[in-house]
């Protein structure tokens, strides 16, 4: 459920495009009015933003978002102002340049995104890169984080409620076998992940517990250390519980010694129109604060301001 909150008359593209071209006037830059507009667009209308802007004055209005605003404000903004497949690309771009074995945003995006929308991300990864996500992934990681995320950003999976429960059983039992055996990389794993719908996993997780007594990511903290059994367990919550993987990323973000900007921005910016309603309420059950103090507690400026109007605040 989306946080967004736009309003009900909403000006054209055209008097919005105007609008945004007089914040961009002046001495200063009018951050509240940039704020005002975008921060209350659903994606169909900042895409019709963006191109009636760029008929109107001929510029692009990414670039000059680019040109008038700067730091974390200014990368919340432009996350934002992205079409979802766009925003997706850049960032799964962004994640391969800067990869480490401690990075999930590949995965994340990979298993919370439907099928169509990873289809989506791909195609536009492959128009503004002129290479595909898959050859990427596979050219900046190594060893059993290519041998996961390769298949990960490779799937188009089935997203029906058909489950097939005999297969839920068998598969709960291998599943059971590689992890015992300490076989954490195995083909078996990878492939059960990378192919399954999500309705076929979560049946196969709760046989798994049902049968052998332990959620399955209880079993793969064998070594909590190991970066690659952090990005598996990452990859499981985050196919069937996506809302407890992102509320996870959020606190670590805010908790920290210094805010990790990069992953509020991001979870942010990519969950707002999507599920970001369940993530707050999520939150606020497991940290006994809301997500809005929790930010304004951690957050400045224009930044905060513009990260409260896309969690639907409802003074921002």
């Amino acid at each position: 459920m989306s946080t967004l909150a736009v309003p009900a008359q909403v000006p054209s593209p055209a008097e919005d495009s105007e609008q945004l071209k007089k914040a961009f006037k002046g001495w200063g830059t009018n951050e509240d009015l940039i704020i005002s507009i975008l921060g209350h667009r659903n994606a169909a209308q900042r895409k019709a933003i963006r191109k009636t802007y760029a008929e109107t004055y001929g510029e692009d209005l990414l670039k000059d978002l680019d040109k008038e605003l700067s730091n974390d404000f200014e990368r919340i903004v432009m996350l934002w102002t992205l079409d979802p497949a766009e925003r997706d690309a850049f960032l799964a771009n962004e994640a391969t340049k800067k990869w480490t074995s401690s990075n999930q945003v590949l995965a994340e995006i990979a298993c919370s995104r439907s099928s169509y929308g990873l289809l989506l991300a791909k195609q536009e990864y492959h128009s503004r890169y002129k290479k595909s996500l898959e050859e990427d992934v596979a050219h900046h990681t190594t060893g059993d984080f290519r041998k996961l995320l390769v298949p990960l950003v490779s799937s188009y999976k089935y997203e029906g409620d058909e489950v097939n429960m005999t297969l839920a059983k068998s598969e709960a039992k291998l599943l059971h076998e590689r992890i015992s055996d300490k076989e954490y990389n195995h083909e078996d794993i990878i492939r059960i992940l990378a192919t399954r719908s999500k309705a076929q996993i979560n049946a196969t997780l709760n046989h798994y517990k049902n049968e052998f007594g332990n959620d399955i990511n209880k079993d793969l903290k064998a070594d909590p250390k190991d970066e690659y059994l952090a990005i598996l367990r990452s990859t499981i919550k985050c196919l069937i519980r996506p809302e407890k993987y992102f509320e996870k990323s959020l606190r670590l973000a805010i908790n920290r010694l210094g805010t990790d900007e990069g992953a509020l921005t991001r979870v942010v910016a990519t969950r707002a129109e999507v599920d970001l309603k369940i993530i707050k309420e999520e939150y606020h059950k497991r940290n006994s604060v809301t997500l809005d103090q929790a930010i304004k507690k951690d957050t400045r400026g224009d930044y905060e301001a513009m990260l409260l109007a896309l969690l639907g605040h409802e003074n921002a």
